[in-house]
């Protein structure tokens, strides 16, 4: 079946899109959850193993899943849009505007102007130095 016709078939369809990983995991749900499954979460666990906020030692098990698009805004539910924080940076986050781009599996953050004008990005390198631990 081509593109096209899956397209008419699903319009009027209760599909859910979805993004499948190696063994056929789901790694984006798209709009079909807020909340991150705990397949998307143990990815991004793995890949963040921490909180990714710069200079930040907080564990991966202690950590909050965060929308990199906001739910609100119209982001995904994905490994892509998904990023490990501990609870006092993901509110820093909502309340100083950091913004957040992933770059080669790597979260980079954005201050807001007022915090640095030059909005230099900035990386957490705690846990990229560690030895990856699942």
């Amino acid at each position: 079946m081509n593109p096209a016709t899956i397209r008419k078939i699903a319009c009027d369809a209760d599909l859910i899109p979805v993004v499948l990983g190696t063994g056929g995991r789901i790694l984006d749900v798209g709009r079909a959850s807020r909340i991150f499954p705990p397949h998307i979460r143990k990815a991004i666990m793995a890949r963040d193993q921490g909180c990714a906020f710069p200079q930040c030692t907080m564990p991966a098990p202690w950590c909050e899943a965060h929308h990199i698009t906001y739910w609100s805004r119209g982001g995904p539910t994905s490994t892509a849009n998904g990023v490990l924080l501990c609870s006092y940076h993901h509110h820093l986050i909502h309340k100083e505007n950091w913004t957040i781009e992933v770059t080669n599996e790597v979260p980079w953050f954005k201050p807001p102007p007022e915090l640095d004008r030059g909005r230099k990005p900035r990386r957490n390198q705690y846990f990229r130095s560690r030895p990856h631990r699942e």
